[in-house]
């Protein structure tokens, strides 16, 4: 049953940005023993898809990212599966907000018929500006393979904007790369909420 108890269409920034970071809480953050995608051993686990495949999850997610990007943004993208819903709520919101904007889903492996690309969505011109979106960034590996991929084919990217940052050496990573990195929430800002949630 989806949570109806926030208003987005109505809530204004800084408490739709509240308001999601609780809706994240209660259905995307656990605790307990989990191995990471990165093999790595974790004493929290964070899957944003119930948030992100939400409606109401997905518009807040499109109306806080969206004023994130830089003025020149000529398309948002992700690499399959997390980002798929992020980048497409944005386009959406980008819509609405009469600016639109594409997004583009970066395929973790090459399409095996046709034309075998790794980037879907409109073909835009050789050197636009394009923005990587990711739900959780821990060691920063999935979004710079959206990057490098988005790079191949011609397109300029240096920023990458994420839901949560879990402090595990991706803003590191991207530094090396000289990419631009931002996320809406910290993992702290996350665990703070979440134990006041549980009090």
């Amino acid at each position: 049953m989806t949570d109806t108890s926030w208003a987005v269409d109505t809530a204004v920034p800084t408490d739709l940005r509240d308001s999601l970071l609780a809706f994240l809480c209660k259905a995307a953050y656990k605790e307990g023993d989990f191995t990471l995608s990165s093999g790595q051993k974790s004493t929290y686990y964070i899957n944003c898809k119930p948030v992100t495949l939400d409606a109401q999850g997905a518009l807040a997610i499109g109306r806080l990212l969206l004023p994130m990007l830089p003025k020149n943004t000529q398309a948002v993208a992700g690499l399959t599966l997390g980002a798929d819903p992020i980048v497409s709520a944005v386009s959406v919101v980008s819509a609405y907000e009469r600016s639109p904007i594409p997004a583009l889903i970066i395929r973790k492996e090459a399409k095996g018929h046709g034309t075998m690309d790794y980037v879907e969505g409109p073909v835009l011109a050789k050197g636009a500006s394009v923005v990587v979106l990711e739900d959780v960034v821990t060691t920063g590996g999935s979004a710079l393979k959206a990057v490098e991929r988005l790079q191949a084919v011609g397109y300029s990217v240096n920023r990458v904007l994420a839901l949560v940052d879990r402090k595990q050496g991706g803003a590191e990573l991207y530094a090396k790369n000289n990419l631009t990195f931002e996320a809406l929430y910290s993992i702290e800002d996350v665990q703070a909420k979440w134990r006041k949630l549980q009090a």
